[in-house]
């Protein structure tokens, strides 16, 4: 117990470093960038006192230390500033857009544990035959695809030639549940190549969990075949592919932008662009603290996961 707390504690500070790093290099790269909100609010042909005045309004005007230095003592009170183009609250600005986010990577997450286990499982089971080939190829094959080009082909087939389903989110709003016609086609797009890669991950565990000694060991006293497979195969197949669930329930948290920019989602990912079209700087850091969190939190849960199925590994991660 004494070590594990250790452990937190030491990963805990290491993330709290990690997303004070993420801060401070987001506000360096924004202040670089030519131009800022109030040339970008200023219009296509901007008048230097109009931008003058909306600088000063926005307190831009001041020195680039001293606003950082301001947003980062509120960080402790979860206050993340004020967005320079809408005037609200970036906490109140993200948690709108995070609802749709979320909702997305759940559906997802729902869609993608069972299929990825249920795929991998299946392979390994017959290694080297025609399912084992058949699914390496469809997987390797789907993985091929980038999200952009797969969204625009089930669009095309689903949406346009078949009138299936929605082609987009656009008149929805943020209550995507309602219209749960408008979540398949962008579901189906973000679970494709993560269920590729874990399925693959879980196979390949699978096969060398059932070729080890300790099911052999298993098998020779006894134990039925489907026990050796699930209770003790299994599990230590499902502790490198906790790792790479980790990175995806990131990658989808962090929001999309592909997803849903093609889907018309309004998500994180759609606040981001706003935010860098815009020079937004307060709504972009606050969206590198949710990210940098995000990620700290949960590669510092799935190694804990992996501690819990295969200890060896987890004490080697």
């Amino acid at each position: 117990m004494a070590r594990v707390s250790a452990f937190l504690a030491r990963r805990l500070l290491l993330g709290a470093a990690q997303i004070a790093a993420v801060a401070a290099l987001i506000f360096l790269l924004t202040e670089a960038l030519p131009g800022d909100a109030a040339v970008a609010l200023a219009g296509d042909q901007p008048d230097p006192a109009r931008i003058a005045a909306i600088r000063e309004a926005m307190d831009l005007d001041r020195p680039a230390v001293e606003r950082f230095a301001d947003w980062v003592t509120g960080l402790p009170r979860g206050d993340l500033g004020t967005s320079l183009v809408s005037g609200r609250p970036v906490t109140a600005y993200l948690a709108d857009a995070f609802g749709p986010t979320l909702l997305l990577a759940a559906l997802t997450l729902v869609l993608l544990v069972p299929v990825s286990v249920a795929l991998g499982v299946l392979a390994a089971r017959h290694e080297g035959g025609v399912v084992d080939r058949a699914v390496s190829a469809v997987t390797m094959g789907v993985y091929a695809v980038p999200e952009f080009a797969l969204g625009v082909l089930l669009v095309v087939v689903f949406a346009l030639r078949l009138d299936w389903l929605p082609p987009t989110a656009v008149g929805y709003g943020t209550d995507l549940l309602a219209h749960p016609a408008a979540l398949v086609l962008p579901v189906l797009v973000l679970a494709a190549r993560p269920i590729c890669s874990i399925s693959r991950l879980i196979r390949a565990g699978m096969t060398e969990a059932l070729a080890a000694p300790y099911t052999a060991q298993a098998r020779r006293y006894g134990i039925r075949p489907a026990r050796v497979r699930y209770a003790h195969a299994l599990p230590n197949a499902l502790a490198p592919a906790a790792q790479q669930l980790a990175r995806t329930v990131d990658w989808l948290l962090s929001g999309v932008i592909v997803v849903e920019a093609l889907f018309v989602i309004p998500g994180l990912g759609t606040v981001l662009l706003d935010a860098v079209a815009a020079r937004d700087v307060p709504v972009m850091q606050g969206l590198a603290i949710v990210f940098g969190a995000t990620t700290v939190l949960l590669n510092l849960g799935a190694d804990l996961v992996t501690h819990r199925l295969a200890p060896r590994a987890g004490a080697a991660a």
